[in-house]
């Protein structure tokens, strides 16, 4: 899910616009082989032992008591052992995915040393090491395991939606299909309250078009929208256990046309992941996206475009039950001198567009977000507002949610208890944000997690 970048972040390098707006870059590199599947075979021994005594004498003949027939039952018959099936995910998936790993353990995460990328430093601070200590759960088995769950949901839910979603379809199909899977390989339907604190969707299915660089989800209300074989969409979708959120996207597209526009921003996004790591500055990493992004160029129609980073929307770290924790890693070098550290978790990702690389505000809501800091209960004259600000304490807390979350709830006449809770500040409004018109933008993005030897991609597949 893409961050807006902090209004303080002083960039340097490319051209900077006197536009209010802020710009970013993207790019993309291939992506690492993923390491995840059990193979099972065993051979058995064949064969049995055939005894004969030759205790002949010379001179003697030998009669054979028994005929071939009857030695022949003698032996035991060896059993075939019955192999057991291995079950695969259903399509649409709906298997819980503790029927499919009946041991618990979940495929670990592409595995990479940090090399080069590691910076020396012996001076680590008290205040730093209080930190790290502070993070000292993320060894947790059980807090990984968690982790590589919901990782390999993502992976499984996100397989079918690149193998089944056409033209012709709507954006609220494409959302609920992917939502329903999540949940249902959760084996959670989120419907009780606090059931969605417990697993679920990390923030609203982003089905971002075109020139909508991101957040945008369908919403009742809305006109429905049918994709279309000419657009680029941006599917952006978390998955979340016990607040712990696996944030990884990914752009689709039906025309050849747009491949170096997603090859650019796949280059980039494989480029963070690749200098990423403890002790390193995220300038530096913002540096190398940029560098890789904007190698890139693009035809389309005939006219030659080159792939911008988008400079106001930028990666972030990860925090329990917050999907933004405080960091930012833009995708142009700025001069903020800011650390990785041991323990974080971070979700890199990256924007390219072929517009002017910054975005506004467009129509409509994406979103809704309870403030970190706001208060267990609310004073507001609006009934409405109260039981709806109870609501969303029980079944998401800080987690970003939608209309289509609340309705599923059975919640209505909702909209003037909202209006009431953001203009007390309790909710942050979240509004899809737009290129210039015309434009095409790609996204990809993955979670990692910096441990002290090297990084867990957590949600590296096959696929990106």
């Amino acid at each position: 899910m893409g961050s807006k970048t902090p209004e303080h972040e002083n960039h340097t390098g490319g051209d900077e616009s006197s536009n209010p707006l802020k710009s970013n870059a993207t790019g993309g590199e291939p992506r690492g082989a993923h390491l995840s599947r059990d193979g099972d075979g065993s051979l058995g021994d064949d064969g049995g032992d055939d005894d004969g005594d030759d205790d002949n004498t010379a001179g003697t003949t030998t009669v054979t008591l028994t005929s071939p027939s009857t030695d022949a039952s003698k032996k035991k018959k060896r059993k075939k052992s019955k192999k057991k099936k291995k079950h695969s995910q259903s399509s649409p998936p709906r298997i819980p995915l503790r029927d499919l790993f009946p041991t618990g353990q979940y495929p670990v995460g592409e595995i990479q040393s940090y090399g080069s990328a590691v910076v020396e430093n012996t001076a680590r601070t008290t205040v730093k090491e209080a930190r790290i200590q502070s993070r000292r759960h993320l060894q947790d088995d059980s807090f990984l395991n968690d982790y590589r769950k919901a990782a390999e949901v993502h992976r499984q839910v996100r397989r079918w939606t690149q193998e089944s979603v056409r033209p012709g379809q709507t954006l609220t199909d494409i959302a609920v299909g992917i939502e329903d899977g999540v949940r249902a390989l959760l084996d959670n339907a989120g419907l009780e309250p606090g059931s969605c604190l417990a697993s679920g969707m990390g923030f609203p299915t982003g089905l971002a078009l075109n020139n909508c660089v991101a957040h945008y989800t369908p919403n009742p209300g809305q006109k429905e929208i049918y994709l279309q074989a000419s657009d680029v969409m941006k599917v952006d979708f978390g998955v979340h256990i016990n607040g712990w959120i696996v944030d990884s996207a990914f752009t689709m597209s039906f025309d050849p046309t747009y491949d170096n526009l997603l090859a650019a921003v796949k280059d980039a996004t494989n480029t963070g992941i690749k200098n990423a790591g403890v002790d390193v500055r995220i300038s530096d990493v913002s540096a190398a996206i940029q560098e890789a992004m904007e190698s890139y160029e693009v035809e389309i129609g005939g006219k030659t475009y080159p792939v911008k980073p988008v400079r106001d929307l930028s990666g972030h770290n990860i925090k329990q039950y917050q999907i933004h924790g405080g960091k930012s890693i833009p995708f142009v070098k700025t001069s903020n001198q800011t650390k990785m550290e041991e323990g974080e978790i971070f979700a890199i990702e990256t924007f390219g567009s072929t517009g002017r690389g910054y975005t506004r505000e467009g129509p409509g809501v994406y979103g809704y977000g309870r403030d970190i800091n706001a208060p267990k209960h609310v004073m507001s004259p609006l009934a409405s507002a109260r039981s709806l600000y109870k609501t969303i304490n029980e079944n998401f807390g800080t987690i970003v949610f939608c209309r289509r979350y609340l309705e599923r709830l059975g919640v209505q006449r909702y909209l003037a208890g909202m209006n009431s809770l953001e203009s007390m500040g309790v909710v942050e409004v979240h509004a899809p944000l737009m290129d210039v018109e015309g434009s095409f933008s790609a996204q990809f993005e993955h979670t990692l997690l910096l441990r002290e030897t090297g990084k867990e991609i957590m949600s590296r597949g096959d696929d990106y």
